[in-house]
């Protein structure tokens, strides 16, 4: 009996094989795909890319972005976090928003700083008069209303101040340190005036983090430590940081002239804006594209941010005027008080986090919308092989490269937690020529670039939301 019974397993056993061949059976009894399975399910989507591709770059939605941004960019201006023109340009993307027919419009209200620099003016007086083009950094204190007049100290880095510590004492320390890329230059503004005063100086005047330079000082934010002293503290231009630099190497005795009436005011309320394409089959499952809203008080933010936060709306458009509904939610966050450090982002994690294995992918272009190359991607390895497959639909573009490290300061607290993200890649060339300065203007960005970012955003952002699987993690 028992080898008769052996015998019918053995027969029953047979006849599954064909059935499960190659597979695995999950726990729900539904087949695992496998990577052939997904590749040929975003194969599948080469039309809709293309149909996406020629509205976005050759048909009814060319240059769209582009115009929507200049109109945006020279009604509102710079929108600094706190002020009344960043006020100004939510309530006008509220509405914007609304009239484009997008679902789900609303603000998420959120506290951001509210910093003012005020007049700010400074003046070489010794070894000549002249006139030093400054901004005054971020949450900066002022100077005294009659100003601060003293000696300057030139150093090349922070190694160079402690050793030369004991000369610094009572005098304004000039920072002259070299770009060499601005994620390991930044630091010099960002700790610049705490290092200062820890030996004794009375205000710090940074060499502008940029790569290229007229004579333009380049703002951003700044952070003092508690327990060191505050000191007033702007950046200056690459020129009367490397002219001051050559003085000093002479022994020429440098004086200046320093005046600052910058404020801090109680944090303001501020708002995300949000919007949606939502989801036909998995409308909880959220796909979020994203960029800025807020910018530096200085030129208009049209680079950063408004070509990120611009090509993120147009990515909702243009599903939404093909007349595509993906089975996930395509979620729109312009982000507010991003230049003080995520501030904005922080707070919509915070009130979000509990539905994390809800979001699919959190996209972030906040690095220019210049030619892009490609997508930075951060995620595991299958993640990964998903994504450049998806990449080879934009070939028709020839925007194929997947990269590592998608990087975003308002998508990092999800990336950390292990969600999948991707940062735009594009050509960054003449990026750090205009940030976070009065060069940041309409006329740095190119309407067939934009239409060129838009089309690369919207067809990675439709595609994962609209597959039958969220991206592993």
């Amino acid at each position: 009996m028992r080898e008769r019974m052996k015998y019918l397993f053995l027969i029953f056993f047979m006849n599954l094989l064909p059935r499960y061949a190659g597979k695995s059976l999950s726990r729900d009894g539904n087949y695992p795909k496998t990577f052939e399975d997904i590749r040929n399910e975003i194969a599948g989507y080469y039309d809709i890319a293309k149909a996406i591709i020629d509205l976005a770059v050759y048909g009814k939605a060319q240059n769209r972005s582009y115009e929507r941004l200049a109109v945006f960019a020279d009604t509102i201006g710079p929108r600094l976090s706190g002020s009344k023109n960043l006020d100004a340009a939510i309530k006008y993307m509220y509405s914007a928003l609304q009239k484009d027919g997008l679902e789900n419009v609303h603000l998420e209200p959120v506290k951001v700083p509210h910093w003012e620099r005020g007049e700010e003016f400074a003046m070489m007086l010794e070894p000549r008069n002249h006139s030093i083009a400054i901004l005054g950094l971020g949450s900066s204190v002022a100077t005294p209303p009659e100003g601060i007049t003293a000696e300057v100290i030139v150093v090349a880095s922070f190694d160079e101040l402690h050793r030369r510590a004991q000369e610094a004492k009572g005098k304004i320390v000039v920072y002259n340190q070299p770009f060499i890329s601005y994620g390991e230059t930044v630091r010099y503004r960002s700790l610049g005036a705490v290092e200062a005063a820890k030996v004794g100086a009375v205000a710090s005047l940074i060499r502008s983090i940029a790569s290229f330079s007229i004579d333009s000082p380049h703002t951003g934010w700044q952070n003092y430590q508690s327990g060191i002293p505050q000191i007033p503290t702007a950046c200056i231009s690459v020129e009367d940081a490397e002219m001051m630099s050559r003085m000093s190497l002479r022994g020429t005795k440098i004086v200046v002239y320093l005046k600052m009436g910058a404020r801090t005011y109680p944090d303001s309320t501020s708002f995300n804006t949000v919007a949606e394409i939502v989801g036909s089959k998995y409308p909880e499952q959220i796909v979020l594209v994203s960029g800025h809203l807020d910018s530096w008080d200085v030129g208009q933010g049209a680079m950063d941010d408004g070509g990120g936060a611009f090509v993120s709306w147009e990515a909702l458009s243009l599903v939404k005027d093909l007349g595509l509904r993906p089975k996930r939610t395509l979620r729109l966050v312009l982000w507010t008080g991003e230049e003080q450090g995520g501030i904005g982002a922080e707070q919509y994690y915070q009130l979000h986090k509990e539905n994390i294995s809800n979001f699919d992918i959190v996209m972030e272009s906040d690095e220019g919308t210049f030619k892009p190359s490609g997508l930075a991607f951060t995620g595991n390895a299958k993640a990964r092989d998903i994504v450049k497959e998806i990449m080879a639909l934009l070939l028709p573009i020839n925007v194929t490269e997947v990269y590592d490290a998608a990087d975003g300061t308002d998508i990092n607290f999800w990336m950390r937690d292990g969600v999948p993200g991707a940062s735009l890649r594009d050509d960054l060339s003449k990026y750090f020529w205009f940030h976070h300065s009065q060069g940041d203007t309409m006329t740095v960005q190119d309407p067939n670039q934009m239409n060129l970012c838009a089309a690369v955003w919207t067809v990675v952002s439709y595609t994962i939301a609209d597959m039958e699987e969220m991206l592993p993690r």
